[in-house]
């Protein structure tokens, strides 16, 4: 197996955290079947949270979000790990993304048409997110709002291909023995660079 060079992002900002558990469990993976990897902890990073000026012109970008770019351009494989909070991303990993996804490195709008061109394109994507929600009440009550947005308007808006996701859920009411399973699960999908 062509061993990738992959991103992993680590969108919890408490290091003790399942997510943090399941970032670690997917680095060792990974690292054990030779993976190139390079992790970013949103947690730890510093940057200005607000994008003030939207896109409308550059912003200074702080030495963290600079290395995060250059890794983003440098990885065959992004991989996030983050809880669902709010129906959405945490205020950090939202931030992130806010600030480093810009115009002209990741996407490009052409002069004259509605579409833009893709800048990621070649590369894949998984997405490790737990939620206190059930998965089946995210997925079919809730519609899966969340997966939706990051499949079609962020990670899918910018090229990026194979996105694969893993719901877990719902961990408020999980087991040890359930959250463990988790974990071994993170581990293979690292081992197998998905």
């Amino acid at each position: 197996m062509e061993k990738k060079r992959i991103l992993l992002v680590l969108g919890h900002p408490n290091n003790e955290s399942l997510c943090a558990a399941l970032a670690r469990a997917y680095e060792a993976g990974a690292l054990a079947a030779g993976a190139e990897l390079r992790m970013h902890r949103v947690g730890e990073m510093d940057f200005e949270g607000a994008l003030r000026i939207g896109y409308q012109g550059l912003q200074h970008l702080e030495p963290d979000l600079q290395r995060f770019q250059d890794d983003l351009l440098w990885c065959e494989h992004l991989v996030m790990v983050f809880p669902l909070w709010w129906g959405g991303l945490p205020g950090p990993m939202k931030s992130l993304i806010d600030r480093t996804f810009l115009p002209g490195l990741t996407f490009k709008f052409q002069e004259g048409s509605q579409f833009q061109t893709k800048l990621l394109k070649g590369r894949s994507a998984r997405v490790i997110m737990t939620m206190d929600t059930p998965n089946w009440w995210y997925n079919w009550i809730l519609g899966r709002p969340l997966t939706k947005a990051l499949r079609g308007q962020i990670l899918g808006f910018c090229g990026l291909k194979s996105l694969r996701f893993t719901l877990l859920g719902n961990v408020r009411g999980s087991t040890a023995e359930k959250r463990q399973g988790w974990l071994r699960q993170a581990e293979r999908l690292g081992q197998d660079q998905i």
